[in-house]
């Protein structure tokens, strides 16, 4: 802050370096360029705020794995081969887990239950059999398809699953180097 003549106060606006991802009420996805990656690690912090919350219309949809951050792989469609990061507001906590596609199967696990309104390193990794997620000291393994540098395009947020966001959702995600 700053004090001119007169007493009008000049206040600096506090700019939070990264990218707010907005997931508009009614959709699934926010508006992304397509982004072609050749690249063994993807590390980014990320940050929810309050409207991380939400109640599926469906309660049986309140455990699905919403999608946040990562990369196709093995040169194919996101849903043949890809790692990237879910989240969901489950049992009153919001929940990080891995999630990936390995020849057309489906994997979700687990990671880490984290706060809101606090960022979060997370990064995967690809190796030549693996995708390894970590956040902070956990660790999870999911099994690769293919082998060398990771092929692919960028995975953006999405909401959902079955159902669309039910309010606007903000996710703050800064790509580390």
């Amino acid at each position: 802050m700053k004090e001119l003549e007169g007493g009008s106060i000049i206040q600096t606006p506090v700019v939070e370096e990264g990218t707010t991802y907005l997931i508009k009420k009614g959709e699934h996805e926010t508006t992304n360029p397509f982004l072609v990656l050749k690249t063994n690690s993807i590390k980014f912090e990320v940050k929810f705020d309050s409207t991380a919350i939400y109640a599926t219309t469906d309660p049986a949809n309140q455990a699905d794995i919403n999608k946040l951050f990562g990369l196709s792989d093995c040169s194919s469609f996101h849903h043949q081969n890809s790692a990237r990061f879910g989240w969901r507001w489950y049992n009153n906590q919001l929940e990080l887990h891995a999630y990936s596609y390995n020849s057309g199967k489906n994997m979700s696990t687990f990671i880490t239950a984290i706060d809101l309104n606090k960022k979060y390193t997370c990064e995967v990794t690809l190796t030549d059999t693996n995708y390894l997620y970590k956040i902070g000291e956990k660790t999870i393994e999911h099994a690769r398809a293919c082998t060398g540098i990771g092929n692919g395009y960028q995975l953006y947020p999405y909401f959902g699953g079955d159902e669309t966001a039910p309010h606007q959702i903000k996710i703050m995600i800064n790509v580390l180097k």
